[in-house]
């Protein structure tokens, strides 16, 4: 388990590959490597990335920063690892992406093999779905806003475009937080700012 990760910055890049279930996204990022520095990360070219990878897409997500407290996942050290414009990432996940663009709001499947841990006492942020299911932050994103921060999450439920029936909540947990996706897929969704959810138990 590694601690001391709330609040660190990093970057990812998305292969895009065709499969016959559809869209699959191989995910490399920067966690644990460098703090995708901004110089680097503003330089990368996507349609260079794909080309030079052989993917029919590269997508860029970030930068973001994590919301968890730990992030536990086996094998670390032997990760494939690439070096996109300079930036050392590596390989964390494979995701069945529901588009080619999906759209906010909309589940994806990750197979991430992780254990996710937000401890007790520290602010966390929510999407309710119509079910009553509850999505928890896990990054939040300065893609479509540069200048959103950890000050403004929690007034976000004024500016989101949320579907019918869902709600967003800021609550303080009594206990930990505990999403265990090492034996599933792990649920994942992004909000409109592109903010991402992961299902909770």
């Amino acid at each position: 388990m590694k601690s001391g990760v709330f609040g660190l910055r990093y970057g990812e890049v998305l292969l895009v590959h065709l499969t016959e279930s559809g869209p699959e996204a191989t995910v490399y990022n920067t966690f644990g490597l460098n703090d995708c520095p901004a110089q680097l990360w503003d330089e990368l070219d996507a349609t260079v990335i794909a080309a030079e990878a052989g993917a029919v897409a590269a997508i860029l997500n970030g930068p973001r920063y994590w919301l968890m407290s730990g992030i536990g996942k086996a094998d670390r050290e032997s990760m494939q690892r690439k070096t996109f414009g300079g930036l050392e990432m590596n390989r964390q996940a494979t995701v069945q992406l529901a588009s080619m663009n999906p759209a906010a709001y909309t589940e994806n499947r990750v197979d991430r093999k992780a254990v996710f841990t937000f401890d007790a006492g520290r602010p966390v942020y929510e999407l309710v779905d119509p079910d009553d299911r509850r999505w928890i932050m896990q990054t939040y994103s300065q893609t479509v806003d540069p200048t959103l921060g950890l000050d403004d999450l929690a007034g976000l439920a004024d500016r989101l475009s949320l579907p019918s029936g869902w709600r967003y909540e800021t609550r303080v947990p009594s206990s930990a937080i505990v999403v265990d996706t090492t034996t599933r897929p792990a649920s994942v969704l992004q909000d409109d700012l592109a903010n991402s959810y992961s299902l909770t138990d």
